[in-house]
């Protein structure tokens, strides 16, 4: 049974998600709006920022929270991991296989219900070694 939310796909909401399925960089919503604005003249930033928050709600994105300064958001709505350069920024997709047992070691040893995990890495790319 899938419990997605229903929501209609819009025009911008499918304009969002072409551009997220087709890039590999985790970009910023203002990169997205550039983007879309080009497929879309007269969207504003606030309709792509709407548009993100239905699709991270309906689990049609990731979106890679960090914390106050700004988010990135991932086309990949699948678990996996990602490293994050300290120098240069960017967030890259790691092809390692996810441990889903992680969530079932929380279950089994805490009194805690764990669905998901976020893992991340840090350091720096090859390009900034």
């Amino acid at each position: 049974m899938n419990n997605k939310p229903k929501t209609r796909m819009t025009k911008q909401r499918k304009a969002i998600l072409r551009v997220l399925k087709n890039t590999t960089i985790h970009p910023t919503a203002d990169w997205i709006y550039e983007q879309v604005k080009k497929e879309i003249p007269n969207i504003s930033l606030g309709t792509i920022y709407r548009n993100l928050n239905v699709l991270a709600k309906n689990k049609d994105i990731m979106v890679l929270d960090y914390g106050s300064t700004y988010s990135r958001y991932d086309g990949n709505p699948e678990n996996h991991y990602h490293f994050h350069c300290k120098k240069c920024e960017q967030v890259f997709d790691l092809e390692l296989p996810c441990f889903h047992d992680l969530n079932e070691k929380v279950n089994e040893d805490t009194n805690f219900k764990a669905e998901n995990h976020r893992l991340e890495f840090y350091g720096f790319c090859p390009d900034c070694r």
